[in-house]
């Protein structure tokens, strides 16, 4: 199936607004989806055993949303006493506001408001991860933005998201009619469409110069493709 995706009718969450009821429950159903619907899992099998490892570990998150990844690599390292530091970047104004609210009883969590295309950062992390959100960007932008991770990363890179299948979109246009929020189920169902292929991420972390990675599909409709430097 083809990618359906115009950087000129961008999803709702993605329109300019200010912080208000439906952002802020369309974020919080994120957070729910990412914790059952494979997010974490991801984050555990890639970073999981670094954020116990002891000593001290720095992420970059990029499109972090509301924060709740951060949050989630933070606490793995509170309870095993690593030292662990998240950068969140997030473009959204609106989005970047509610994270950094969400975030603010976490000083280990650093909210910055940047597009991660121009982001820099201002001292390398160890490892730069990007969730659920490579399918909001042109294949040109997101190949640029793969190319970065690896650039910048000390130690490692992760992106996840979904990936585009008949039967992915079938569950998740299925999973949509459980919320009644009409930003979420908009929003599910054009990131169902808009999500690259397996073979399209396949290829555009190849030209990203990322080397000697996996890729690997989890449970429901997600992908990941992760590399050590």
């Amino acid at each position: 199936m083809a990618r359906r995706f115009d950087p000129e009718d961008p999803e709702l969450m993605d329109r300019p607004q200010p912080v208000s009821a439906a952002l802020v429950q369309d974020l919080a159903n994120l957070r729910g989806l990412n914790r059952w619907f494979g997010a974490w899992r991801i984050l555990e099998r890639v970073l999981g055993g670094a954020c116990r490892g002891g000593g001290a570990l720095r992420i970059a998150d990029l499109c972090a949303g509301s924060g709740d990844l951060p949050r989630l690599l933070v606490e793995w390292g509170r309870r095993s006493g690593t030292a662990v530091q998240v950068e969140a970047v997030e473009g959204h104004p609106a989005t970047w506001e509610i994270g950094r609210d969400f975030c603010q009883d976490r000083p280990e969590i650093s909210f910055v408001q940047a597009d991660v295309r121009s982001w820099e950062p201002a001292e390398r992390p160890d490892w730069v991860v990007c969730s659920l959100a490579l399918h909001h960007f042109t294949e040109a932008d997101a190949t640029a933005l793969l190319a970065k991770m690896w650039r910048v990363a000390r130690r490692g890179v992760l992106v996840a998201d979904l990936e585009r299948s008949w039967w992915a979109t079938a569950g998740i246009y299925g999973a949509s009619l459980f919320y009644r929020e009409p930003m979420t189920v908009e929003d599910m169902r054009r990131s169902a469409l808009a999500a690259y292929s397996w073979g399209e991420l396949q290829a555009m972390t190849a030209a990203a110069g990322w080397v000697g990675g996996r890729q690997e599909r989890f449970w429901y409709g997600r992908q990941a493709a992760w590399a050590l430097r």
